[in-house]
């Protein structure tokens, strides 16, 4: 199933390049037959927290669609979305894009007596991530990672 599930990433995300998306997450559930991906606008420039529009969402789905198709890729039902303003974190890629702003991360083991914080996202250096935090800084690497959401600021 992982081995799947990277193969289908790599394919929507060049299909999302096309057309002017980034791939910022996909799920796979129902034994694999439900494709929910979640882009993102490729402009650099963009404000991170937002930008997809319904539109952006029909368009994307729309490329995906064929590509699946041409690529004869089984599946019964595809839903295509923003990640919203509590978007996942997964990669240092993720935890550097939102510098500065506010993550609720779970960790796998213990780190300084703790598995859950929330805090502001600090640095991030290779594979290891530095918030601030109630009681001063929480460091963690991301192979420690079990989930971690951006805190909306609304």
């Amino acid at each position: 199933m992982q081995e799947r599930l990277e193969a289908l990433e790599q394919l929507v995300e060049t299909a999302l390049k096309a057309v002017g998306y980034h791939l910022a997450d996909l799920e796979l559930s129902n034994h694999g037959k439900m494709l929910r991906i979640f882009i993102e606008k490729s402009n650099e420039g963009s404000d991170p927290q937002g930008g997809v529009s319904l539109g952006d969402c029909e368009s994307a789905s729309r490329q995906i669609q064929r590509v699946l198709e041409v690529e004869n890729v089984d599946y019964d039902r595809l839903e295509v979305s923003s990640p919203g303003l509590d978007r996942k974190l997964k990669s240092a890629a993720d935890f550097t894009r939102f510098a500065g702003q506010q993550a609720d991360v779970h960790l796998r083991a213990l780190v300084n007596g703790r598995r859950h914080v929330v805090g502001t996202v600090a640095r991030v250096e290779g594979e290891s991530v530095e918030l601030d935090a109630e009681g001063g800084a929480f460091r963690f690497d991301l192979a420690n990672l079990k989930r971690a959401r951006l805190v909306p600021r609304l």
